[in-house]
């Protein structure tokens, strides 16, 4: 098997809903992020890429790749292609552009994905009958039984009690997120493209406390509820790598430039109904199936990676509840957790959340010493879960 390279990669800042980015179209989130990507690495819009693949869930239908990628100047010969798996839609379209790559179909793939919040169509399912209205709806269904398709506030919640996981500890994790990102804002600017005037996350604040103590309650009311405070909020975003072959890395190599081999990804399925735990998964089969390998030629299995060799980990913070449970299951290493805050300073722009794990773990790793590993996990509604490891080279 070939080996697979990120090689650049940028964002837009990410803005709540009806924020800065109120009047941005998805396609122009995403577009000037392609062409940063490409710049980044050296090239023009008018390289040859052979793919750009963007996540999204919310446009409506279309391909909201294809528009980004003619609106980014991208030659009219490249294919787009958009996928939905929800949540995990930015980092399954990366997972996707690697096995391109290490399959020899491609050399140069744009992967990522945008989400507008704001400029998202309203849904409605046609009229059974003549004379009947419309019926509008927020989301689609997760999964074919009713009974098993929670919304995601009320699994959230559930895994809260479940796991005996107070409001006070929500309060500290989501205090410590924006805490990080707020420390880590000058490092930021490296990894945002500004769009419409804004270049850094806007949403992040100086959370206390005493805040969060004051924060409505969004589900429960007991000890374990949530509240606004330990959710992420919707938001609009767009991020991008741009993933190539081993010989596509080794020409644009430059000095003072990095790179970081796909070392492992995997998308995973699990219960429909409790979807906060499908990392959980992700996390078991990373321990039981990873494999090393050398150029083509496997070379070892793990029966269980040495987590203290993962220098980084990228989680998606749906809730301060789920990421708290995901860290504790795992075992991971809260200083090595979202070192510049997570979707909880941020906000969660469904379709980009995954691929902006993915691009914070890139500028991460690029603070670490080659060789280093860095996981990004993220989960979806339905019960899917996506993870990468990237090594940086």
């Amino acid at each position: 098997m070939r080996a697979a390279f990120v090689i650049a990669a940028r964002r837009t800042a990410v803005a709540p809903r009806h924020g800065a980015f109120r009047e941005v179209e998805a396609h122009d989130l995403a577009a000037p992020v392609l062409r940063a990507c490409l710049a980044d690495a050296g090239l023009s819009p008018r390289a040859p890429v052979d793919q750009v693949i963007l996540g999204n869930a919310l446009s409506g239908g279309g391909n909201v790749a294809r528009l980004a990628a003619l609106a980014a100047g991208l030659c009219e010969s490249v294919p787009a292609l958009t996928i939905d798996t929800q949540c995990c839609s930015g980092l399954d379209a990366i997972l996707l552009a690697a096995r391109l790559v290490e399959s020899g179909a491609a050399g140069l793939v744009l992967a990522g994905g945008v989400e507008s919040f704001s400029r998202a169509p309203l849904r409605a399912r046609r009229p059974k009958a003549k004379g009947e209205a419309p019926e509008f709806y927020d989301r689609p269904a997760f999964s074919p039984w009713p009974l098993r398709d929670p919304d995601m506030i009320e699994a959230l919640g559930r895994l809260a009690d479940q796991q005996r996981i107070t409001r006070a500890e929500q309060a500290a994790f989501a205090v410590d997120s924006h805490r990080k990102a707020r420390a880590a804002r000058g490092a930021l600017e490296a990894e945002i493209v500004p769009v419409a005037g804004l270049g850094a996350d806007s949403f992040t604040r100086d959370l206390t406390p005493e805040l969060c103590a004051r924060a409505r309650l969004i589900h429960g009311e007991g000890e374990h509820a949530l509240d606004t405070a330990g959710v992420a909020v919707e938001a609009d975003a767009a991020a991008v790598v741009l993933v190539a072959s081993r010989e596509w890395t080794e020409r644009l190599a430059r000095a003072g430039h990095f790179s970081c081999e796909v070392f492992y990804g995997r998308s995973f399925g699990a219960a429909p109904d409790d979807p906060p735990y499908a990392v959980d998964r992700a996390f078991e089969a990373l321990a039981f199936e990873t494999l090393l390998f050398d150029d083509e030629m496997l070379v070892q299995g793990f029966t269980r990676p040495d987590w203290k060799q993962i220098a980084v980990v990228e989680l998606m913070e749906a809730a301060a509840a789920q990421a708290l449970h995901n860290c504790r299951n795992a075992d991971l290493d809260p200083a090595r957790i979202n070192r510049g805050g997570g979707a909880l300073a941020r906000g969660h722009p469904i379709g980009a959340s995954g691929a902006i794990l993915a691009v914070r773990l890139f500028h991460e790793l690029g603070r670490e010493e080659p060789g280093a590993l860095g996981l990004a996990a993220i989960a979806a509604a339905g019960g899917l879960a996506s993870a990468l490891l990237l090594q940086r080279s």
